[in-house]
């Protein structure tokens, strides 16, 4: 628990140096080195169940998307879904003459899904740093609400878990998981959701007050969960504890990144409406 909490004050310190510093670019640049990091480590379990992904070509193209929101006003056509779409053209040409017969198709499939679930679902969070709004850093904020409402969740959770957790929620796939503490994590979403948007106000669009914000959160938090539990079918699979060892008492990039990948997407489509 120790190193989980100075990893989780570390990480923060690094995340807030870094936009103190460099603003909406610096979060792009964290954003992106997630995404390859946390393909990578995806590529890395896929490995261990025997299956044969195009990973380094696959890492470029994922860079390449998680980028591509950066072009899109100088070049409409260099859109994340067109990206992907060229991957899939490459990859397939690639499998013709590449692979054995026996793995072909799953490695078609594993490296596209590598593609789709981290650097597409990602590169939400990219776009929503790039959001306009009151004030020059409101993508920003937005983008930080959105990592706090998602990874504090798992704090919540683990907390409530502790303190009053009975009933199992996932036992086969993630047997700590209670639904006790799925509560308190939503609840504690809830709350800092809340609490952002009401000292951020001055960031934040008009119509995103503490009340919208709080319910939003609630929308976010089960998503954050469901993300994690995902990532553990995909741990189980591969027949791994943890994703990689780079952060210690968490694990690997993708045990921090897990709960971003499907509250990203929401997350940029709900402000987008604000």
């Amino acid at each position: 628990m120790g190193k989980r909490i100075f990893s989780t004050v570390s990480l923060w310190l690094i995340i807030f140096a870094t936009i103190y510093f460099f603003q909406a670019r610096g979060g792009i640049v964290l954003a992106v080195l997630v995404g390859t990091l946390t393909q990578r480590e995806l590529y890395q379990m896929v490995r261990r169940m025997g299956g044969a992904p195009f990973d380094r070509l696959g890492l470029l193209f994922g860079a390449a998307i998680m980028l591509s929101p950066l072009a899109i006003a100088r070049c409409p056509l260099v859109t994340p879904e067109a990206i992907l779409a060229i991957s899939a053209v490459v990859f397939a040409i690639r499998i013709v003459g590449e692979r054995n017969p026996e793995n072909r198709v799953e490695s078609l499939a594993w490296t596209l899904f590598g593609l789709l679930y981290v650097p597409f679902m990602l590169q939400f969070l990219v776009r929503t740093l790039l959001i306009t709004g009151p004030h020059a850093n409101t993508g920003l904020v937005l983008a930080l609400w959105l990592i706090a409402v998602s990874k504090f969740c798992d704090v919540g959770a683990l907390l409530a878990g502790m303190a009053f957790g009975k009933h199992k929620m996932a036992p086969v796939i993630s047997p700590k998981k209670t639904w006790e503490g799925a509560i308190g994590g939503i609840l504690t979403s809830a709350a800092l959701g809340a609490g952002i948007a009401w000292f951020c106000r001055d960031y934040l669009p008009v119509s995103f007050t503490p009340l919208l914000a709080a319910g939003v959160a609630v929308l976010i938090a089960p998503l954050a969960i469901v993300s994690d539990l995902v990532e553990s079918v995909i741990k189980r699979r591969a027949n791994t504890k943890d994703s990689g060892a780079t952060i210690p008492g968490i694990g690997g990039m993708f045990d921090l990144s897990d709960s971003l990948i499907l509250t990203a997407p929401v997350g940029f489509l709900v402000f987008s409406l604000l």
